[in-house]
């Protein structure tokens, strides 16, 4: 069974994950605590169980947990029906389709703006970092838009979303926990600041809405948090794949009807969201794999994104891949609300980077963020 802080594990988990998929399409991991799901249909099924859900557990101790807890506890991502269904919702339509293809100038000229800014750089300095400069900076720019946020608050946002998002992985140690709590509280603190100064955005309309306050700033933080995690990740680790794939880039330069499904394909190839857990509500079982009312399973979607019964040389890259059946915004009621905008962020940052800088390369080796549930990178060097 694999070691989540095994550094070689990180570094690439998917030949671990094919060789328990060889074995066996549910395991019970006894490091995690939770049993697992690694292939595609199991995965797939543990998303769509009706008696399989999101039941947030607060965490403990309470006292030291506060923000932590009131975060999740009045998030959408955290709740089942009928609280999921009211708070689905309020807020489904500010993400629906339509609305946000007319999204697409105001996110292509961030990311045109952006990959100037690092053009700039990389000409005077000779290399720079593509997560500092464009897969970090602009889904929160794009998201602090639309909720009514300073943009000059971005890198705040960030720093705090990525304290909290480490509660997520395994055995973090109490550091870690203190620095994730003191991140909820400050931006607990800063959203109830941004709903008392009569916001524009989204917040406005939370507010109009039927949440409770404790929901709105819950909302706010989640779609903050979660626009900004899932597609910083895309963009970095999909902007490596191309890269070290040269023939990939090159073939999604020339051809820019691609542009689709090379979205789908990164988001497929190296996944941000390894791990989605639920917990059961009733006896289930999934391949065979008996799951009792109260456990907690998980599907690997990096595992499921590799599964040779749906996927034809998964360990392939190919920007063109159709059909693309991924898992990566999940399924069922708790598939992302956001998966329209996250598409049109990562479509506009590869159009800008094949355009404007075509000779873009590796300037170093990518250092690896040394986590395993949320996959993602700590520094993209580039040069052009």
């Amino acid at each position: 069974m694999f070691d989540p802080r095994d550094p070689a594990f990180l570094a690439d988990p998917y030949p671990a994950f094919a060789a328990l998929r060889e074995t066996g399409e549910v395991h019970r991991h006894d490091g995690l605590g939770i049993a697992v799901a690694v292939s595609h249909a199991a995965s797939a099924a543990v998303l769509r169980h009706r008696a399989l859900g999101r039941i947030w557990q607060d965490a403990q101790p309470l006292e030291r947990f506060a923000s932590f807890n009131l975060l999740h506890r009045n998030s959408l991502l955290e709740n089942e029906p009928p609280a999921h269904t009211r708070l689905r919702r309020v807020i489904a339509g500010e993400f629906g389709r339509g609305h946000v293809q007319r999204l697409r100038p105001m996110v292509a000229r961030f990311a045109e703006s952006m990959v100037d800014e690092l053009a700039g750089k990389i000409t005077t300095d000779g290399s720079a970092d593509l997560l500092e400069h464009l897969a970090q900076p602009l889904p929160v720019a794009v998201i602090a838009e639309l909720l009514g946020v300073p943009a000059e608050a971005g890198p705040q946002l960030v720093s705090w979303s990525n304290a909290i998002v480490k509660m997520y992985e395994y055995d973090l140690p109490a550091a870690g926990q203190d620095a994730a709590e003191e991140a909820a509280a400050d931006f607990v603190a800063y959203l109830r600041d941004v709903v008392r100064s009569a916001p524009g955005g989204i917040v406005r309309d939370l507010m109009a809405s039927e949440l409770t306050a404790d929901e709105v700033v819950a909302t706010a933080v989640l779609l903050l948090m979660a626009g900004h995690e899932a597609t910083v990740n895309v963009i970095g680790n999909g902007v490596t794949a191309l890269l070290t794939h040269r023939d990939q880039w090159e073939r999604l330069r020339s051809d820019p009807t691609l542009l689709e499904p090379a979205v789908e394909e990164l988001i497929r190839f190296d996944a941000p969201l390894q791990l989605f857990e639920r917990t059961a509500t009733d006896d289930v079982e999934i391949a065979g794999f008996p799951v009792a009312k109260g456990e907690k399973i998980g599907a690997l979607l990096g595992a499921a994104a590799r599964d040779p019964q749906v996927f034809e040389d998964p360990g392939r890259l190919d920007v063109g891949r159709s059909p693309n059946a991924h898992l990566g915004f999940g399924m069922g009621i708790h598939y992302c609300v956001g998966a329209p905008l996250a598409r049109v962020e990562i479509a506009a940052a590869l159009t800008a980077l094949t355009t404007r800088l075509p000779g873009l390369r590796l300037a170093a080796k990518p250092e690896q963020r040394p986590e395993f549930v949320i996959r993602g990178l700590r520094t993209l060097p580039v040069t052009a």
